[in-house]
């Protein structure tokens, strides 16, 4: 069995799963709460809350199971954050005189359809959309995929949190405007969707709108139409996203991240691969399963082992 290791940005996260993909563990502290009061991640506040809750999360994930690998996200992330993940692994697989295995996180997505029951075989075409990345993927073999378009400037998730701090919601942005979003009316408001080359994404213009659309309203008509101006931004998003999609032709679609958790972008891809909801905000599971088809790096290599930022 493998033991995953997640801490790229603000939930501390660990996971036991065996090499045929089933999960026998998932366990994610999640930091929303905390960084709640700052209206989004503070990074310094991420690490140091890192180091409070790794060793508790992982003894709860393994509880008592033995595991003959160790994998951790190593990058992309908030660097101090990826810190705290990789210095935990490297003792505890060092310490037991495992291999370990370092897990790009936008893999680490990507794999979550690996897991049983979804158990999806490429090739098929993925969105990858979250709060730090918004990209389309070529997915032909479970060891990695090709970058067919990503964003320019925000991603998905990060339009989703502007947007809710914008209209005066709470962090996660994402899961605020999907519940205000309900009970507005998304034609409301015309908002633009940017019309970029290729199979690229943009999402500033966007933001901005929004921003224009709250500065025209007086308090008292914005708290009358704030269900509409999400659920309006909210479909522009969604639009972005679906159309870029199509744009792809491609047969088979998946959809991972933070955002494949938005009801409306669920209920606009019917015939999609989507990640559980569990699995769709970061955990350690899915960086389980990326390691069963990643190199590990043997007892004591990996000693000097860093963590990378960017992809």
């Amino acid at each position: 069995m493998i033991l995953g290791i997640e801490t790229s940005c603000d939930e501390t996260a660990a996971a036991v799963v065996t090499e045929g993909g089933d999960i026998v563990s998932n366990v994610v502290a999640s930091q929303a709460e905390l960084h709640a009061r700052f209206g989004g991640v503070v990074p310094e506040v991420a690490s140091r809350r890192h180091l409070e809750l790794i060793v508790p999360v992982i003894e709860e994930a393994l509880d008592g199971h033995e595991v003959s690998t160790i994998a951790v996200t190593s990058r992309p992330g908030l660097i101090g954050a990826l810190l705290v993940g990789v210095s935990a692994a490297k003792a505890l697989a060092w310490a037991r005189r495992l291999p370990l295995v370092a897990v790009d996180h936008l893999h680490g997505h990507v794999s979550s359809l690996y897991l049983k029951p979804l158990d999806l075989q490429p090739p098929f075409t993925c969105l990858l959309a979250s709060g730090g990345h918004t990209m389309l993927l070529e997915v032909t073999d479970r060891a990695g995929y090709r970058v067919l378009g990503t964003t320019l400037d925000d991603a998905a998730g990060e339009a989703f949190d502007k947007g809710a701090r914008l209209l005066g919601l709470g962090y996660p942005g994402g899961k605020e405007i999907d519940a205000l979003a309900r009970q507005g009316d998304p034609s409301a408001y015309d908002f633009p969707v940017a019309r970029v080359p290729g199979l690229d994404f943009s999402f500033s213009g966007l933001k901005t709108a929004l921003l224009y659309r709250v500065r025209d309203l007086g308090e008292a008509e914005l708290a009358e139409r704030r269900s509409d101006l999400a659920a309006s931004y909210q479909r522009a998003i969604v639009r972005a996203l679906v159309e870029r999609i199509e744009a792809t032709g491609a047969d088979r679609i998946a959809v991972v991240g933070g955002v494949a958790a938005n009801s409306e972008l669920r209920a606009a891809l019917p015939g999609a691969a989507l990640a559980p909801l569990p699995l769709c905000t970061d955990n350690a599971a899915m960086i389980a399963s990326a390691a069963r088809y990643t190199d590990p790096v043997p007892y004591p290599d990996y000693l000097v082992l860093d963590a990378r930022s960017t992809a």
